[in-house]
């Protein structure tokens, strides 16, 4: 174990081993030290929907996920796209008509800074599918396709997704969106991280040697010491008590995700298929028998009431096996961070029973829902659902977190940024708006009306 670093990064999830990457791959610092008590990448960034995209209504978030995906893509040529990161896109879809002129609206606004073109179509003549399997790279999807396709006409969306609901109205096809398998780039990073001299250590920091607001070194729980002028938090939801380590209150908190694993014996969801998104509130596929029985129950009765929107699902291959993810957030109440997780025991029932809203034949697994796996993790978030990249107010700290449910996305972004701010290299355009410092001045009560679980998302 080293007895001196010239960075140390507290925490090895997807942001600390991307920030490890770029320090060391990427910017050439040889003596960098990741500690973690875990396994890389298993808390809270193995729990993810491993999911991308460029589609955000916010000048700065689009900017810095556009250019994270730019780099996932760098990553994806050099690798041989090991990390299997593919183009699928994103479907948004609306079984309500009223809700196409929102619908376009919104596409138009990301559009505009920068999303490429809004494609509409009235029929299906015009509208480009992914290109099949073997064509293009990589996964076998077209890259270079961009924008947003707006569909209306419900016919042609039955003959693209014949297993979609026959009342889908429109949807709107998002391009530079898709996903990746998160573990395999986490160990193609630290890889790369070891051969150039970067170390991982399974252990934990205790305690941090700041003396006169200078950043000195770290104690273990091992009992061992690192020397160091430089500390990059990455904890994830841990941040708040690594904070307090520096005697500093980091502005987060916690939202509680969830999502099924559910093997896909009968085939409803083609393992091509894109992500596909409802974005009309729901309400939950019962018998009239089961409607009634639930609805006399006070415990029961708000599994007859109708759910928000943002039900997700997509197909996932692994381990030998196609499954599909079922991903609802349909409560954001702030919460302490526990591990494990612990989810609503109806979890599986509700998300099963709203994808038969969007996705009839899921009817086939209703029986089936006490053997569904449930997984999940927290979205650690400031009150502005901006990430904290750059400098903490001790000398020496740093912070790279609350990047909220798009770590994955943003992982090399956030990793190029922090690195920049660590070597006084130049900073994006879009580094101002991460700084802790933003929140100087802002009571906790301010920070508390801010709170917005979908702030600066579609």
């Amino acid at each position: 174990m080293p007895a001196k670093a010239e960075i140390v990064i507290c925490g090895a999830g997807v942001a600390g081993v991307a920030a490890a990457y770029h320090l060391v791959v990427r910017r050439g610092v040889r003596n960098v030290v990741l500690v973690d008590e875990r396994p890389p990448l298993s808390l809270t960034s193995a729990a993810g929907t491993e999911a991308y995209r460029n589609w955000w209504p916010d000048l700065s978030m689009f900017r810095f996920v556009d250019r994270s995906i730019g780099l996932m893509e760098e990553l994806a040529r050099e690798s041989g796209n090991v990390f299997r990161m593919n183009r699928r896109g994103y479907v948004f879809l609306t079984g309500n008509r009223d809700r196409i002129p929102e619908l376009k609206k919104e596409a138009e606004e990301v559009s505009n800074l920068g999303g490429g073109a809004l494609r509409v179509h009235r029929d299906g003549g015009t509208y480009v599918p992914s290109r099949p399997e073997g064509l293009a790279w990589p996964e076998g999807l077209e890259p270079d396709l961009a924008g947003a396709d707006l569909l209306l006409d419900g016919d042609a969306i039955k003959v693209l997704f014949p297993f979609l609901a026959d009342d889908t109205a429109a949807m709107l096809h998002v391009r530079r969106c898709g996903w990746l398998d998160l573990p395999s780039l986490g160990r193609w990073m630290l890889d790369r991280i070891a051969s150039r001299g970067g170390e991982l250590l399974q252990d934990r920091i205790s305690k941090v040697d700041a003396r006169n607001n200078r950043v000195r070194g770290v104690t273990l729980a091992s009992g061992s010491r690192i020397e160091t002028g430089n500390l990059v938090l990455a904890a994830g939801p841990l941040v708040p008590a690594a904070g307090r380590m520096l005697g500093l209150d980091i502005p987060v908190f916690m939202e509680l995700h969830g999502k099924i694993i559910a093997e896909d014996r009968a085939c409803v969801l083609p393992p091509d298929a894109p992500m596909m998104i409802w974005t009309d509130p729901i309400e939950l596929i019962w018998s009239e028998e089961e409607k009634r029985q639930l609805s006399a129950g006070a415990d029961t009765r708000y599994l007859t009431e109708p759910f928000p929107a943002g039900l997700h699902i997509r197909p996932r291959y692994r381990d030998g096996k196609q499954t599909f993810l079922g991903i609802w957030t349909y409560d954001v109440t702030p919460r302490e961070a526990v591990f494990p997780p612990e989810f609503d025991p109806a979890y599986p029932v509700i998300v099963l029973r709203g994808l038969a809203r969007m996705i009839p034949g899921m009817r086939v697994y209703f029986e089936a829902t006490d053997a569904l796996a449930v997984d999940g993790g927290y979205y650690c978030k400031a009150p502005d659902n901006l990430p904290l990249i750059g400098p903490l107010p001790v000398d020496g700290a740093y912070i790279v977190g609350a990047l909220s449910g798009y770590g994955a996305m943003g992982s090399q972004a956030a990793g190029e940024l922090i690195a920049a701010h660590v070597t006084g290299a130049v900073l994006p355009d879009y580094a101002k708006a991460f700084l802790f410092s933003r929140f100087d001045g802002i009571s906790d009560t301010e920070m508390r009306e801010m709170r917005d679980a979908t702030r600066g998302q579609l």
